[in-house]
């Protein structure tokens, strides 16, 4: 429980408060972050996996952003990793 509510508070900093530019990644940025991080120190099939569970939750994150971000930076912000996950699939199908 204690580590649920730190992750409330510190998901409720932002700046600024009156147009959150910055803000505590949401969950399915962290897991995207966190297996790219993955997906760099290893190699083979895992990287693999990882690479292709990173691009699906930044795309879900970004999809989010876009669709209910709480201003327009943030749906902009939404629209541009769209678009990057978008280039980079179309990259490795290339």
């Amino acid at each position: 429980m204690v580590v649920i509510r730190a992750y409330r508070r510190l998901r409720g900093l932002s700046w600024p408060k009156s147009y959150p530019i910055a803000q505590f990644p949401n969950p399915p940025l962290l897991i995207g972050l966190v297996a790219l991080v993955l997906r760099v120190i290893t190699t083979g099939a895992w990287a693999d996996a990882f690479a292709a569970i990173a691009y699906v939750f930044i795309a879900v994150w970004a999809y989010l952003e876009l669709t209910a971000g709480v201003n327009l930076f943030r749906r902009v912000l939404g629209l541009a990793g769209l678009a990057y996950v978008i280039v980079v699939i179309a990259r490795g199908l290339m």
